[in-house]
């Protein structure tokens, strides 16, 4: 018999915690958890659940493959050659509980790694007794000899059961709950949630988890946002009332106006702040982590890791639950509509919470209608919603406005005409040909201007990228877009914010030197940069008024009522990834011959491009449909899913100068390496690029190093966009 401490949870690779030390870690998180989440949890129900979830890891066959001890003999392997599930084990200890409780346990034990059925590999419970006649025998093998570690276990951690739990209890324990979970109907467990949750944390602190524990589900202290130095006539939102008592907000002002204030003040409990795009959502995290005191500030992105630093314990809390303020991208809340793996420990985080829906509107067809969902299914958690937008299709305004409740919900805020009028800044220039690009940006380098030009795909903005550095060699220039590696992506946007910011701070921002950045939607939203001239490629109207707002944009008394040019290239030939017909439509809203875009006019000019909702139907994969829920609980979908529905980036390269490194590094050096790309995209040449078989399967792109410094990624296709 082995002592009680050799008996491991976690492999030496991750630290060979034991399971008494894990079960311990667990029973904290969970007593944390269970108190502080806005759900009404037996406390002590949610600390046993804990200190069983994996008593079935004592199991010989779970242990061998920890401990990485090889079979002895052929009989041995055949012996022990059967699919093990140690939370199905656990279960098995369930005669030590009071049977009332069996329900609530078992909706925290045994699908904590799996769905109980229809999992992707076959292993949850109700799929191994349709496919193994034997499962409740080779999880029970052995049994009196392993079992007195769970009840060692339960006793060292002030639970008193009985001395031992007979063969015959063991295998009513599993059947009982295999009837249970064959018997469970539609919905979600939070139970389930609460367990996951607890588990992933105390795995990802193991010896450090009571101490990680201290800081979580902190208020955020957002003082700094209502200092009275922040108010303003310059930024009008700052003068409006923030103190209304309806739940909702939704707020509709142009850039630099103050909506990230307003809808910050807005906020009561635990804030989740989503914007479009990951540059958009790095910068806000640096701000926020500035000017709000409390430790816990996120950011989750697939980069966060990066942007974050060396700081490990800061690294593993990005996903975790309970952060006092954690900035996203809708994308990552959709686990919520679509019951991907975890999504009840995100519903459970969501609960009554205050989430920012920044910039709303600028989203595809099939992300506008995630979107619409998310805003359902955070009603039903008992958040508070606040969206602001700079142009939203009064449709779209409209159908969120009945999402929300209406007047009695929601507090609506908009500027008057008058202030409106202070925010015209731009004068627009409409170019028929880019022939004329080399005559203006000669002139605008003359006048030491700050210049942005943003095309509509990766391979024109490298092509043009290569085009203008022959033409003015001596003019500090940058290229940025989503195919550079994730370490060098964030490196850039450092750059594109610090040096080549054009509001006099920065080493090209003062007023003496001209620069060019050339870049793609990427630096559409919620940037705070400021360059003095564009030049862009048309788009539909929305997003361009987005691209309008990194021109000009820092609001002084001095810069009120003076107007910067704006040049935008007529839709001509292939126009992917948008539709010719919205395009055109678009480009005739705007004036021409420099006149002023008035702001007043764009709500009319917005609702002229946008009639209708435009919003695809994702019903097929929603988990909650007609005030019902779809899915069995105890059960989620497949990430694929996700990822067929929304079109993401779900696919990565590398350079093949990075291979031999890619192959022994870790996971954090790999994610540096990776240059995400959409799966749609990189399946055209996947016959044609080699497919590595670990990390995240990259693809292998024989791209010259020097080339990639300057451009980024290059592929023969011409339709990806960001």
């Amino acid at each position: 018999m082995q002592a009680l401490d050799n008996i491991l949870a976690k492999s030496k690779n991750y630290g060979g915690l034991t399971l008494r030390e894990h079960t311990g870690n667990v029973v904290s998180a969970m007593e944390c958890f269970a108190k502080n989440l806005d759900f009404s949890f037996d406390q002590k129900i949610a600390c046993k659940g804990a200190l069983l979830h994996d008593l079935g890891k004592a199991h010989p066959h779970f242990q061998k493959k920890i401990q990485n001890i090889n079979m002895g003999s052929l009989s041995e392997e055949r012996e022990y050659g059967y699919i093990h599930r140690h939370e199905l084990s656990s279960l098995a200890f369930l005669p030590l509980f009071p049977r009332d409780e069996w329900d609530l346990l078992i909706d925290m034990v045994v699908a904590h790694h799996k769905s109980i059925v229809n999992d992707t590999k076959d292993r949850g419970i109700i799929d191994l007794d349709q496919n193994d006649r034997n499962w409740i025998a080779n999880h029970l093998k052995n049994w009196n000899e392993w079992s007195i570690y769970g009840i060692q276990i339960l006793k060292q951690y002030g639970y008193n059961p009985a001395t031992t739990i007979s063969i015959d209890e063991a295998i009513h324990a599993l059947e009982y709950s295999l009837e249970y979970c064959e018997n469970k109907k539609r919905g979600w467990s939070t139970w389930r949630g609460l367990l996951m949750a607890a588990d992933h944390f105390a795995s990802a602190f193991s010896y450090k988890t009571t101490e990680q524990l201290e800081h979580l589900f902190e208020t955020p202290n957002l003082s700094y946002y209502f200092d009275s130095s922040r108010k303003s006539k310059i930024y009008p939102l700052s003068q409006v009332a923030t103190d209304d008592l309806r739940l909702h907000t939704m707020v509709v002002a142009p850039t630099g106006a103050g909506k990230t204030d307003f809808l910050l003040k807005r906020c009561r409990g635990r804030i989740f702040y989503t914007l479009p795009f990951q540059a958009s959502i790095n910068a806000m995290w640096e701000r926020m982590k500035k000017t709000i005191p409390n430790k816990d500030i996120r950011l989750l992105h697939a980069t966060s890791k990066i942007v974050v630093g060396e700081n490990i314990e800061e690294q593993l809390l990005q996903p975790l639950i309970g952060a006092s303020v954690k900035v996203l991208t809708p994308h990552q809340l959709a686990a919520i509509i679509f019951g991907t793996p975890g999504y009840e420990s995100v519903m459970l985080d969501l609960k009554g919470c205050d989430i920012i829906l920044d910039e709303i509107h600028t989203y595809s067809d099939y992300s506008k209608s995630m979107v619409l969902e998310i805003v359902k299914m955070l009603r039903l958690l008992d958040c508070r919603i606040h969206i602001g937008t700079a142009t939203m299709p009064t449709i779209l305004y409209k159908e969120l406005f009945h999402i929300l409740g209406g007047d009695r919900n929601v507090y609506q805020v908009k500027l008057s005409d008058v202030m409106l009028k202070t925010f015209n800044r731009h004068e627009i220039y409409k170019m028929t040909a880019e022939t004329e690009l080399h005559k203006i940006l000669s002139l605008a380098f003359q006048g030491n201007e700050k210049v942005l030009v943003i095309y509509n795909t990766i391979k024109k903005a490298q092509d043009s990228f290569k085009k203008f550095s022959e033409l003015f060699p001596d003019v500090s220039k940058m290229l940025i877009h989503s195919r550079f590696k994730r370490g060098d992506r964030v490196y850039l946007e450092s750059r594109l914010k610090t040096e080549f910011n054009g509001d006099g701070s920065n080493r090209f921002g003062n007023g003496l030197t001209p620069c060019l950045v050339v870049a793609t939607q990427v630096v559409e939203v919620s940037l705070d940069i400021s360059f003095d001239r564009m030049i862009t490629q048309c788009a539909p109207l929305d997003s361009m008024i987005q691209r309008f707002g990194r021109i000009n944009r820092k609001r002084t008394h001095d810069t009120i009522g003076k107007y910067k040019p704006i040049h935008v290239i007529a839709p001509i030939g292939n126009v992917l990834p948008y539709k010719m017909d919205k395009l055109k439509l678009s480009f005739d809203q705007l004036p021409d011959n420099g006149k002023l875009l008035d702001e007043i006019s764009l709500q009319a000019k917005i609702d002229l491009v946008y009639p209708n909702l435009d919003s695809k139907e994702i019903d097929m994969h929603l988990i909650f449909k007609n005030n019902k829920f779809t899915l069995k609980e105890l059960t989620n979908t497949k990430k694929a899913v996700l990822v067929d529905a929304l079109e993401i980036e779900s696919a990565s390269c590398i350079l093949s100068v990075d291979r031999e490194q890619y192959l022994t590094a870790n996971w954090e050096e790999r994610l540096q390496m990776e240059i995400p790309i959409n799966w749609k995209t990189i399946a055209r040449y996947r016959s044609e690029y080699e497919q590595l078989n670990v990390g995240s399967y990259p693809f292998v792109i024989p791209q010259d190093v020097n080339a990639y410094k300057i451009y980024g990624l290059q592929l023969v296709e011409h339709d990806k966009f960001l």
